[in-house]
């Protein structure tokens, strides 16, 4: 073998597993980058890839990888991004283990992230959130349990992944009522749930049982709900939902959807952006920014504060007497 195979042998295993201990989910991303990445390498060398070399996938190569996801597989700038990171931490490792390849390396990592537009917002207005919630069939265990789901997200904001990985025992509905959730980075946080949603999950826990280790979303066969399927959970109950709410059908209606949808109602409440960033689990408060820009009551109250133009700012007087003391009634 060549320096490739035991380099990124010795990566997924001393660097991710061992030394950053990183989450499933990362190493199941890295894995897929660069599955796709040494059969790309295959296509345009000719070698298998137990035979590359760390020069053989070198900056031209790797930025033709970049093109062939964005124009061939149709990935979004963002995916490609994503794609090329797994790439730079490979290559930081690499440079520590063979700096007889520091100028290749080098030229990888000057490869700079593309640029992207950023999407506006997407999220519920209470009338949509009211139709969605009605939408799952109460007379069944399938559509209690998809009600109870749909209450959690949208009011605790948790991300898919975070949802399916939810267990009994952590909800926590005696005093001080709230959901422990583990979260990006294995960071754990626990987030305080309403009274409305308390009373949700109280019904649905009865009626679940199951041991504290179980999933508290199961499927039918009592195994935890993939990411997947709740997607098509969210998207089949917002179709179902639009016949009473027009609106939502202008709507694509994802789990994410329905975190933004918390994160907006938090700001409509006036809750400062750092207390929604740690009630998210945002790594960085710059992330959660982006709800200050699509809150327009922010806006509006913006505008109430602005002069028109032409108009001498100032303290309103009444023009006339008799105005005066009308204004004054």
């Amino acid at each position: 073998m060549t320096t490739i195979a035991p380099a990124l042998q010795a990566f997924f295993t001393d660097r991710l597993i061992t030394q950053r201990n990183s989450s499933p989910q990362t190493i199941a991303a890295y894995r897929d980058t660069f599955k796709l990445l040494l059969r790309f390498a295959h296509e345009q060398t000719g070698k298998q890839p137990f035979e590359l070399d760390i020069d053989d996938i070198d900056a031209p190569l790797i930025g033709a990888f970049l093109t062939h996801l964005e124009r061939d597989r149709g990935n979004s700038a963002r995916t490609r991004n994503a794609r090329l990171g797994a790439i730079h931490s490979f290559y930081r490792f690499a440079a520590l283990e063979h700096p007889e390849h520091a100028h290749a390396i080098a030229r990888v990592m000057a490869i700079p992230t593309k640029r992207h537009e950023r999407n506006t917002v997407s999220y519920l207005d209470l009338e949509e959130i009211k139709a969605l919630l009605a939408a799952p069939d109460r007379g069944t265990w399938l559509g209690r349990r998809d009600r109870a789901l749909l209450a959690l997200m949208i009011q605790t904001g948790v991300r898919v992944s975070e949802l399916v990985s939810l267990r009994v025992c952590d909800v926590h509905l005696g005093a001080g009522h709230h959901i422990r959730v583990l979260g990006k980075g294995r960071k754990k946080r626990a987030t305080p749930l309403t009274s409305e949603t308390v009373a949700v999950l109280r019904q649905w826990l009865t009626e679940r049982g199951g041991a504290p280790e179980d999933p508290l979303f199961p499927t039918r066969q009592g195994r935890p709900l993939s990411r997947y399927t709740v997607g098509l959970l969210v998207s089949k109950h917002a179709n179902t939902a639009a016949a009473d709410c027009p609106r939502l059908k202008a709507k694509r209606v994802t789990p994410h959807v329905l975190r933004h949808t918390n994160a907006m109602l938090l700001r409509a409440k006036d809750v400062d952006i750092a207390t929604i960033a740690l009630w998210l689990g945002h790594e960085s408060t710059q992330t959660t920014h982006i709800y200050e820009h699509a809150d327009p009551a922010l806006k509006e109250r913006a505008i109430a504060r602005t002069a028109p133009l032409g108009v001498k700012p100032g303290r309103y007087r009444a023009p006339d007497t008799l105005l005066a003391f009308l204004d004054a009634l």
